[in-house]
């Protein structure tokens, strides 16, 4: 097996009884579906790269997880969306080896996602509902109001921009949070700064 890594090694051994056959199924099967698969460790669990993620494995308690990253555009053997290959990290439970697909299952769908990452193939990404517009709090129109160059600022800004100040003075539970972000807010408006200008570069 090439690009083993001892991270790997030690993370399968730690594992408990039930999942380390599971976990070397699928180690093994990525290797012997693609020899230049790269083993490295994400979010503290094993996962698989080639030109990008490919799939991740985990072992808990009382279940291991394995999943591919662009489990959405896999196929079956009649080409269409695989029940195996949607298979979710953070949804299917497996507590036996037999749960898995047969190796010659899994070693197509290894396939196809390897084939996806080399030829750059990316996953859509989910369109989002547009955010409701949030109505400002009387008591926020009305600092602006006394506040004419925050008032005129705050007009200027982009709607999500906007958005992030509303938030955050809606957001806050007592009164005395809310004045405190009231003010503030009304210093950096005027300032022309948006609610999280110390995190930009």
């Amino acid at each position: 097996m090439k690009k083993g890594s001892p991270a790997f090694d030690a993370y399968i051994a730690k594992a408990p009884d039930f999942a380390r056959p599971i976990l070397l199924k699928v180690r093994r099967l990525m290797h012997q579906a693609c020899p230049d698969i790269e083993e490295v460790m994400k979010w503290g669990h094993p996962h698989f790269d080639y030109r990008g993620p490919v799939a991740g494995m985990a072992a808990f308690r009382q279940h291991a997880a394995f999943g591919f990253w662009k489990a959405q555009l896999l196929k079956n053997s009649a080409g269409h969306s695989s029940k195996a290959g949607s298979m979710s990290m953070s949804r299917d439970k497996l507590t036996n080896v037999s749960q898995l697909p047969s190796d010659k299952v899994l070693l197509r769908l290894i396939r196809q996602a390897v084939d996806l990452n080399a030829r750059g193939v990316k996953t859509p990404r989910s369109k989002k509902p547009p955010k409701k517009p949030l109505a400002p709090p009387a008591y926020f129109t009305e600092a602006l109001r006394k506040n004419k160059k925050a008032e005129t600022a705050f007009k200027a800004m982009s709607p999500s921009h906007q958005r992030e100040y509303l938030e955050w003075l809606i957001e806050a539970k007592q009164e005395a949070t809310r004045q405190k972000r009231l003010a503030t807010a009304i210093e950096w408006i005027a300032e022309g700064k948006p609610r999280n200008w110390k995190y930009m570069r």
